[in-house]
């Protein structure tokens, strides 16, 4: 098998201040665009997944191997030049843009501080910028939730006593209906909290039980709760004023059951912490102690 030229894998240490430096400015130039974008609430989420990120290379900084070379770094250099040529207004509110940006800014500024080999150090931190944004470009080019989300809310409709009837998107009770867009069918809020555990798994030491189901609760929890909001929703079309449906549906409502959805994740966490936190005894230790208090009896 033939070998690499020695001049692209020429070793080459770039000044961490450097690396430092292009990470703010990309970061900066990502949440601009995420706000004229209008993406408020995906703003948020950035800063608190590159504030975990920041923990995390802070914590073992002194155990890097900082050494890169020559074609990693011509290989950052077109990821970064990818975002800069791809950051222009106005941009629309759901450009993928956005989401898929923060994983090549993640891997540029990887293969610049420590080469394409040394990437697998930086494991952890690339798992964050993926779940931060790659799920939700996935949904959107190969599925769309919206007909289960219509199909759980009528059930939901039916079980409260209403006379409800599903067709495709539409949820129809007998004086209004609702159609579920994408954008309503859950999937952002199911994206996030999918992050957010993926977050708590990367940082909190917890049996290998939760690792596995974690996730799928976080997408649960986000599924039920906007199932909630789309069947208020209906029920307001139905039955009261347009203010009060525009309220729940873009006004500051709508942020209160994204706030349920993450204080109920929150609080799912906690408990799990707090088990976590209890050693578990093996069958070893269980059968000396009743060995023991045989003793003692």
């Amino acid at each position: 098998m033939p070998s690499m030229p020695s001049f692209l894998i020429r070793s080459v240490c770039v000044p961490k201040v450097a690396v430092l430096a292009i990470g703010i400015v990309l970061i900066a130039i990502q949440l601009v665009l995420t706000g004229f974008a209008d993406e408020v609430d995906h703003i948020g989420m950035s800063l608190l997944f590159w504030a975990a990120i920041w923990m995390l290379l802070s914590d073992k900084q002194n155990k890097l191997n900082l050494t890169s070379n020559t074609l990693s770094i011509g290989l950052a250099a077109i990821g970064i030049l990818w975002i800069v040529s791809n950051a222009q207004l106005p941009i629309e509110k759901g450009n993928h843009f956005v989401r898929v940006a923060p994983l090549v800014t993640g891997l540029s500024l990887g293969l610049l501080a420590s080469g394409y080999q040394g990437l697998k150090q930086y494991r952890q931190e690339l798992a964050i910028l993926f779940f931060l944004g790659i799920p939700r470009v996935l949904s959107a080019l190969f599925f769309d939730i919206s007909p289960l989300t219509a199909k759980f809310t009528s059930l939901l409709l039916w079980y409260a006593g209403f006379d409800v009837v599903r067709e495709g998107v539409f949820v129809i009770l007998p004086t209004g209906s609702v159609r579920v867009y994408d954008g309503c069918s859950g999937i952002e809020s199911m994206a996030y909290l999918l992050g957010l555990s993926v977050i708590f798994l990367i940082m909190m030491p917890v049996r290998r039980f939760w690792r596995a189901t974690l996730p799928l609760i976080a997408v649960c929890i986000g599924f039920f709760v906007n199932s909630i909001r789309v069947a208020l929703m209906a029920y307001l079309v139905a039955n009261s004023t347009k203010e009060a449906f525009d309220y729940w549906h873009e006004g500051d409502g709508s942020k209160i059951f994204a706030i349920a959805a993450v204080c109920i994740f929150g609080a799912v966490c906690f408990l799990i912490s707090r088990q976590s936190k209890t050693p578990r005894k093996s069958c070893t230790q269980r059968l000396e102690e009743s060995l023991y208090l045989t003793e003692d009896a």
